[in-house]
């Protein structure tokens, strides 16, 4: 009886094991499913941010519903599963269920480059929340109850489980019709508090900001303001202390540590509110702005996606031409740099690692930063149409190459 009862458990486990192994070798390839042709505007972003958002307009203990359509859907699906690695879902409302087709860009490994999966979400025996009802990984369809077994053993025994207990816990209902999805949820005060504490940073990463914090005021501190603070005196320190303090696990969480920190001094929005005083502006190339757009897009990137950064760049830009400082090419390819610098900085621990390495050897921000101040800039909407059209015409797309080609024979990139 004893060995009968022992049994259990070793074939719980062994079934676990090969629906991971399935998992792996059918649901990860050198092809994505999906076209990764994912792109988002300025007023996608701000539709995806204020959905997001919608959530907290409900008090705790008060009942909410928020009604999303097939649109809604999918943006913000994008939206979350770009946040660190270029991905594309499809969603699909039929028969009363949600059907999902993901593929994700997995970080370096030799097993594949992307993760192919699709499964579907529906109502059973009354239930007011769905389940899943099938799923797929690549061509293999494994039975639902043992895909939601597996699923379900993974996030209890991983950091997932507090984030999945706090996203689910407040869901009371899902109605699934045929061209939205509309959900119930009751927030409590310990669901809100909960959620304050886990997505503000751990002790560990508050220690890490107030090392590299203290590491940044000692080097404004010393400064002579008799000369610019150059962006390279800032970020060189930085990630030579972050090669000390991190690991191969733990660079790209440092990588982001560091670029935040610096974002913080460089893009305060007045000198009176910075936290390091005395203030100095930073520049790149005699000129604060290129180092504000640098790293701006730099801590978006580390932080959300390059797809985003980009995005808001390029928007930004165009906002100039209608009636601000006007477009500038020599901006653009700050945010160019610095999307790209942010790439790095996350793409993968070794790539992390890596760029921990260059900067700690850099001589000036030239290594980082190409020489853009020959670029056409102070251009007004009607300057700009008249001599580029638009963002999407081979004119625009000549010259943005060419910014390509200076930023990739950039030391740091190369």
């Amino acid at each position: 009886m004893f060995k009968s009862l022992l049994r259990i458990p070793l074939y719980c486990l062994t079934v676990f094991i090969i629906a991971i192994a399935l998992l792996i070798a059918f649901g990860v390839s050198d092809q994505p499913d999906n076209k990764l042709d994912w792109s988002m505007t300025q007023a996608d972003l701000n539709r995806a941010k204020k959905i997001l958002r919608e959530g907290s307009k409900t008090r705790p203990d008060e009942i909410g519903t928020i009604e999303l359509s097939l649109a809604d859907m999918n943006l913000v699906s994008n939206y979350l599963l770009n946040r660190f690695n270029k991905g594309k879902a499809v969603i699909a409302l039929k028969d009363h269920k949600i059907r999902f087709e993901v593929t994700a860009t997995l970080p370096e490994n030799s097993l594949g480059k992307y993760v192919n999966i699709s499964f579907r979400l529906g109502h059973e025996n009354g239930n007011t929340l769905p389940t899943l009802t099938k799923f797929k990984a690549g061509k293999l369809l494994l039975p639902s109850k043992v895909a939601a077994f597996v699923i379900e053993s993974l996030i209890e025994n991983t950091s997932l489980n507090e984030y999945f207990l706090l996203a689910t816990d407040p869901i009371k209902a899902v109605a699934i019709d045929t061209d939205k999805v509309s959900i119930t949820y009751h927030p409590s005060r310990a669901t809100l508090e909960n959620a304050r504490d886990l997505l503000t940073y751990s002790n560990t990463s508050t220690y890490r900001s107030s090392v590299y914090q203290n590491k940044l005021a000692e080097i404004v501190r010393r400064h002579d303001p008799g000369w610019r603070l150059s962006l390279a005196d800032l970020l060189q320190p930085l990630f030579s202390l972050a090669l000390k303090h991190s690991t191969l696990e733990t660079a790209i969480e440092e990588n982001r540590v560091v670029i935040n920190t610096v974002n913080n001094y460089v893009n305060v929005k007045k000198t009176e509110d910075a936290a390091i005083k005395p203030y100095y502006p930073a520049f790149l190339y005699k000129r604060n702005d290129l180092a504000q757009h640098f790293i701006g897009a730099a801590a978006i990137t580390a932080s959300v996606s390059s797809q985003i950064a980009q995005v808001l760049g390029e928007e930004k830009e165009l906002i100039d031409a209608q009636g601000g400082s006007g477009f500038s090419f020599i901006d653009l390819s700050a945010d160019k740099a610095g999307t790209r610098f942010g790439e790095l900085a996350i793409a993968s621990p070794s790539s992390a690692r890596k760029l921990q390495q260059d900067m700690a050897a850099i001589k000036d921000y030239t290594d980082f930063m190409p020489d853009p101040t020959n670029l056409p800039e102070n251009m007004n909407e009607f300057e700009f149409k008249k001599r580029y059209g638009s963002i999407n015409s081979d004119t625009y797309r000549k010259i943005t190459k060419q910014i390509d080609e200076m930023i990739a024979q950039t030391p740091i990139y190369k």
